[in-house]
């Protein structure tokens, strides 16, 4: 069953979505070299609840922070440490959600650390690019597999990896919610969007192979191959007549 929000339910997740987004432009200013993953997520947890809001991941399935900071070949959910110290080069994944007044909002971005390769650089762009292509393809009557099938023609052609062991999700008074969001599809195959479906389109890309593993952590999705990874996410809502993306400022 795939929950459908009323309008005064949308107009409470945009207040937390735009709340959300003005915390990561805050934080991405955060990130430089030398800084701790752990560092990250104290103040990152300390700009959520000042804000009146609750952190999401905080022990959902035991993770033990606020947010994820994924670094370099770890694509998701990889947990903050003082030992983590980022470098000139690197590329870090934001992801950060938040609860506010019973309902869920999540966003990812992935940024760089100081000055980063040509590669890497591309990947952010392609990365960003097929979020925004995602984006524009909501509406009510678009399937999920129309939307999986847009986001992945953005990717192919370029030569990345598509992950595909891990998806966007419906979302609203729980974090992960009906439907499943793949990066990739088929034309009008799966459900179908309708107004008021609140979902988080989220391509996660490599520069090597699509296939990803656990980490030791158990918590850390990581490139087979060691490849790099990006990663960027927003909570968007379908509307009448398209969408709104609910995360921003």
């Amino acid at each position: 069953m795939i929950p459908i929000k009323i309008p005064e339910e949308i107009a409470l997740m945009r207040e937390g979505g735009r709340m959300l987004a003005q915390i990561m432009e805050e934080l991405k200013k955060e990130v430089r070299p030398g800084v701790t993953t752990k560092a990250l997520d104290q103040s990152a947890e300390r700009k959520i609840r000042e804000a009146g809001a609750k952190p999401a991941f905080k022990n959902y399935n035991g993770f033990p922070a606020s947010i994820c900071t994924s670094v370099n070949e770890e694509v998701v959910h990889a947990i903050p440490s003082l030992e983590k110290i980022l470098q000139a080069g690197d590329i870090l994944t934001l992801d950060i959600g938040l609860i506010w007044k019973g309902y869920y909002l999540d966003m990812a971005r992935t940024v760089p650390v100081g000055e980063i390769s040509p590669d890497a650089a591309r990947l952010l762009r392609v990365a960003w690019k097929a979020l925004k292509v995602g984006t524009k393809k909501v509406r009510p009557g678009v399937t999920i597999g129309d939307l999986g099938n847009t986001i992945e023609r953005a990717i192919g052609p370029v030569g990345y990896g598509i992950v595909r062991e891990l998806c966007g999700h419906g979302i609203g008074k729980e974090l992960h919610e009906e439907p499943q969001i793949p990066n990739y599809g088929e034309r009008h195959a799966g459900e179908t969007l309708k107004e008021g479906m609140v979902i988080c389109i989220e391509p996660m890309i490599t520069l090597g192979g699509w296939q990803v593993q656990l980490a030791k952590d158990g918590q850390t999705f990581v490139t087979k191959d060691g490849s790099l990874s990006a990663h960027f996410e927003d909570t968007i809502a379908v509307i009448e007549n398209g969408y709104e993306a609910l995360t921003h400022i």
